[in-house]
């Protein structure tokens, strides 16, 4: 333990040199704290924290539909441990030992991806704010389940376009093996019945589009 805080304390000197604002803490409930206080838009998040495990605190941001951004720490550099922190909804995953050249550059990536997401989508009063992973209908604010959000952004990023169940398979579930059409049909239909609006058009044997 007294390892991690030694290396905790090294980033946090290291990133606030190049710019970053940095709070540290050693738990997993005092990071879930921090988030719900503050609105922060990158964490470096070690997976084998105390009190509340690493996945534990993934996972609960992903639920709540915290726009933050995650990179996650492990000892482990084996494939299947990777796979399963970003399943948990991290953004990015880096094994114990690492440079922290490399670390910065990820934390930069992930930033001005940030960046190049901000400003809100809107479209037949329907608005994103993708950053804030907020959602709106005809002004009344929605409350929307992460993949319902991700496929009304992608939906409203197409400024009318149709967008297929295929390339929402891969944009908003990442190609992942447990997702098939029928779990787009289903999310769509869902967000249909949150949004209370039928602009959500069903384009028959092409995918989805926002009507204007």
């Amino acid at each position: 333990m007294e390892d991690e805080v030694r290396l905790a304390e090294a980033l946090r000197r290291g990133l606030a040199g190049d710019g970053f604002e940095v709070d540290v803490v050693h738990d997993g409930a005092s990071a879930l704290s921090y988030v719900d206080r503050s609105a922060y838009e990158l964490m470096v998040l070690d997976r084998d924290l105390p009190v509340l495990h690493g996945d534990i605190v993934a996972r609960t941001l992903r639920d709540s539909g915290s726009p933050i951004r995650i990179l996650m720490l492990t000892a482990s550099s084996q494939t299947s441990d990777k796979v399963d922190g970003l399943r948990l909804g991290a953004d990015d995953y880096l094994a114990k030992p690492f440079e922290y050249d490399e670390l910065l550059a990820r934390l930069m990536a992930m930033s001005r991806r940030i960046r190049g997401q901000a400003g809100a989508l809107e479209r037949a009063g329907l608005r994103v704010d993708p950053v804030a992973k907020r959602a709106w209908a005809d002004d009344a604010e929605v409350r929307l389940r992460p993949k319902e959000l991700g496929v009304l952004t992608e939906l409203l990023r197409a400024a009318g376009g149709v967008v297929s169940p295929s390339a929402l398979f891969d944009t908003v579930w990442e190609g992942s093996d447990d997702v098939d059409e029928a779990v787009v049909k289903t999310v769509v239909h869902s967000l249909r019945k949150k949004l209370g609006t039928a602009s959500i058009e069903t384009v028959h044997g092409f995918g989805y589009r926002i009507a204007s």
